[in-house]
């Protein structure tokens, strides 16, 4: 079921079934209800969001940038940079995601090398969007 999730996820689409089997085994599924925040601008990022179903908005300096509808992903610039997080997000509908930590996450990129890259370009292409 996992994997089916991962799919849908525009960060993972370039993955092998057998890549997404990998980042499956590391990824939690969760249900948020609306209105819950799911990442704090300003704070330390421990964990990568991939929406797979459910609306979000996020916020920078409490101004409202984006309203997204699963798939979509959050928290991997956080976990790539080290760097504190640059907007929070928050369910505006009631949410299914799957969380990979950013001890996981750093440990998949750190011993695939395949998933590592398929991962680089599709933030690499987020970036030119």
């Amino acid at each position: 079921m996992k994997i089916e999730l991962l799919r849908r996820a525009p960060l993972f689409s370039e993955c092998s079934r057998r890549e997404l089997g990998e980042i499956a085994s590391i990824a939690d599924e969760m249900r948020f209800p609306a209105g819950r925040t799911l990442i704090e601008e300003g704070r330390r990022g421990r964990e990568f969001f991939v929406v797979v179903d459910g609306d979000v908005e996020v916020l920078r300096q409490g101004t409202r940038i984006a309203r997204e509808h699963g798939p979509c992903f959050f928290g991997e610039a956080a976990l790539l940079t080290g760097k504190p997080r640059n907007a929070s997000v928050s369910t505006t509908s009631p949410v299914q995601a799957l969380v990979i930590t950013d001890r996981a996450f750093d440990r998949l990129l750190r011993d695939s090398p395949s998933i590592q890259r398929k991962i680089l370009a599709s933030l690499a292409e987020r970036l030119v969007d």
